[in-house]
């Protein structure tokens, strides 16, 4: 089975999250794509993911 657009966007912003800035490329990416019901679970995704991760604080800017 395919996977998801919200999958394949948390396994990219897993991959990318070593790089602050594209991280918050792709975060901000993610929102314009994604539909409502998939950005309200992307940010609660991200809240656990850069809980630990205080570089990657600025994206949630986006979460807005």
């Amino acid at each position: 089975m395919a996977k998801s657009m919200l999958e394949y966007t948390k396994m990219v912003l897993n991959k990318v999250s070593f790089d602050t800035k594209l991280f918050c490329k792709e975060v901000k990416k993610a929102f314009s794509n994604l539909l409502p019901e998939e950005v309200e679970e992307l940010k609660l995704w991200l809240e656990k993911f850069i809980y630990d991760k205080p570089e990657l604080q600025q994206s949630l800017i986006y979460l807005t």
